[in-house]
């Protein structure tokens, strides 16, 4: 009884409270966990950038499989959670837990064999992410327990992910944040107590990530979420399609910019080490930076998924452009102060190689254009997903680091070298800016259609004198 009663506190809260104030309850525990993730590269990149410059191409080189063990998670964690949100909304708690189950033992399995095929080769796979001769042994040192470590990497995303959807994100911050501290604790341990280098940091992460799936499954099972149990696990056809249906834009959106990570770094391979580990650096501050935007648009999609199956389309316009204003406001203020420090923060990590701080401190400036357009791409991006707007989604979400991306890169790498490469992003991001304002319309365009619909449906079920015959 006092299960139900929870689900039903949960679901009259989602569906009644004033958008502004829900979207911004459920954002500050998904900002923290987003910006926590983020620590976990940035800690590396920060203690293992006293190693040499070399050492820190390594963590950018490796950075791409980071990004694919992350796009399991998400297709899991997104494409389970958008279906047990709207199922919730719908309240029908049997299909919510046997996707809470079959998601999270999906990524167990899908993230064993990323692993042992990672293992065999793992030579080659260090090359293929973008290697030079003198980054790769500190490559293959990182990548070993990193790749031990994927299965519950994965799992721990999904568990994250589906808390998240279920309203329950600040449970799904304990668990994250328990894993960020262990591994700022754990990494200047390994690296220089233990004297292990490179491969104490991948140790450090591989570490942290454990205990940070283990807190999350435990909470998972605290009263008023849906805990996992084994014997929901329903590898079934319709599952998969529901699951695909949410997952899919976000294995498209980190798959996609995995592989732009493994382009650049050949492009940028060319101009030697200094240019990989500037970019790298780059690439880590500006994930920190839109980690808290991320967090806050993920507030805003159980609040989406909630509302538009309980058909409250109102709440799922008025919550989208709320996020929207904001976030531009607040993305303003950080790309102007990242643009006015730039070379500061690239010395935090690398403060005895001038030309690092160069190349970085520009590439760095360059994104800051840009950057407050993200807010707009990446809201535009969560409600096509959560929604179930499986392909305008994937779309919108192969489109920055794919569709425009990886041309410019080619065209702008060509034409003006290392310059061009760093002018690829801002590129991308002018682009798809454009791109998500016709997907965005069209969809609004269908909810005020079906919200007419509804209404006069209403007035005639509630008409007291119908017309007679």
């Amino acid at each position: 009884m006092d299960s139900v009663n929870h689900e039903n506190e949960k679901y009259f809260r989602m569906i009644e409270t004033p958008v502004e104030l829900l979207v911004c309850h459920l954002a500050v525990p998904a900002m923290v966990i987003m910006m926590i993730s983020a620590l976990y590269n940035m800690a590396d990149t920060y203690f293992v950038g006293s190693l040499g410059t070399s050492a820190t191409g390594a963590v950018g080189v490796v950075f791409p499989l980071m990004t694919i063990i992350q796009a399991m998670g998400f297709f899991f964690g997104n494409g389970s959670g958008t279906y047990i949100s709207r199922q919730l909304g719908a309240r029908d708690m049997e299909r919510a837990s046997k996707m809470a189950a079959t998601g999270f033992v999906s990524a167990l399995i899908g993230g064993t064999i990323v692993a042992a095929a990672g293992l065999i080769f793992l030579r080659p796979l260090a090359v293929l992410l973008g290697s030079t001769e003198t980054i790769l042994p500190y490559a293959c040192d990182y990548l070993l327990f990193i790749l031990i470590g994927t299965p519950w990497m994965a799992g721990s995303l999904v568990l994250n992910n589906q808390l998240r959807y279920q309203g329950s994100a600040s449970s799904g911050m304990i668990g994250m944040l328990t894993g960020a501290i262990l591994n700022i604790i754990l990494d200047p341990l390994f690296i220089f107590v233990f004297d292990m280098g490179v491969q104490g940091a991948s140790l450090a992460t591989m570490i942290s990530q454990l205990v940070s799936c283990i807190v999350l499954f435990m909470v998972s099972r605290r009263e008023g979420n849906i805990p996992i149990r084994f014997r929901d696990f329903s590898p079934t056809l319709k599952n998969y399609r529901e699951m695909l249906r949410g997952g899919l834009p976000s294995l498209f959106r980190q798959g996609i910019s995995s592989t732009s990570a493994i382009f650049i770094n050949q492009f940028a391979g060319f101009y030697g080490d200094a240019a990989i580990a500037g970019i790298s650096i780059v690439t880590r501050v500006t994930m920190f930076a839109s980690s808290a935007l991320m967090g806050f648009g993920q507030g805003f999609q159980p609040v989406c998924g909630f509302n538009y199956g309980a058909k409250r389309y109102d709440r799922v316009k008025r919550a989208f452009w709320f996020c929207v204003k904001s976030s531009f406001l607040v993305l303003l203020a950080t790309a102007a102060v990242l643009f006015v420090f730039s070379p500061q923060i690239i010395a935090l990590f690398r403060k005895d190689d001038l030309e690092v701080i160069s190349i970085g401190s520009l590439g760095l400036r360059l994104q800051c254009l840009t950057f407050p357009l993200s807010g707009w791409i990446i809201l535009s991006n969560m409600l096509l997903q959560t929604i179930g707007k499986s392909f305008k989604a994937s779309v919108m979400a192969t489109s920055r680091q794919g569709f425009f991306l990886l041309p410019a890169l080619f065209i702008l790498g060509n034409a003006f070298g290392l310059l061009g490469i760093q002018l690829s992003q801002p590129a991308a991001d002018i682009a798809a800016f454009f791109l998500a304002i016709p997907l965005v319309y069209g969809v609004f365009k269908e909810m005020n259609v079906q919200e007419a619909a509804g209404t006069i449906g209403q007035a005639e079920r509630t008409d007291p004198d119908p017309p007679q015959l």
